[in-house]
């Protein structure tokens, strides 16, 4: 069947038109949104502080707990402290158990 001239335009016109906005955008369709991004990123570094925080933490109970216990009095003079001791010791079984008495115990006992 043959079309008239305008009116085969007016049919690939339609068909293109139709084509067209059934495709993508090609201004957008390798865009990236970066918010997830960095709400992610400042999830997993405040995850690292909060880990960082909480080996501080131990540590600083395990030296308070062998401070108080005086497990590292410097064997020679009494009065002083082993700071080797004091860097190495264990003054209880576990760290859990460093860090629920820290987080449980807020201001010192009287």
């Amino acid at each position: 069947m043959k079309f008239p001239r305008n009116d085969r335009e007016e049919a690939e016109q339609q068909v293109m038109k139709i084509y067209k906005e059934s495709s993508p955008a090609l201004e957008t369709l390798f865009e990236w949104s970066y918010i997830n991004h960095v709400a992610w990123s400042l999830v997993i570094v405040f995850l690292g502080v909060i880990l960082w925080l909480g080996v501080a933490l131990v540590n600083a109970e395990n030296q308070r707990n062998a401070l108080i216990t005086k497990q590292c009095r410097d064997p020679i003079f009494k009065t002083e402290l082993d700071k080797k001791c004091l860097r190495s010791v264990q003054s209880r079984d576990h760290w859990w158990q460093h860090l629920t008495y820290a987080m449980s115990h807020l201001s010192p006992e009287k």
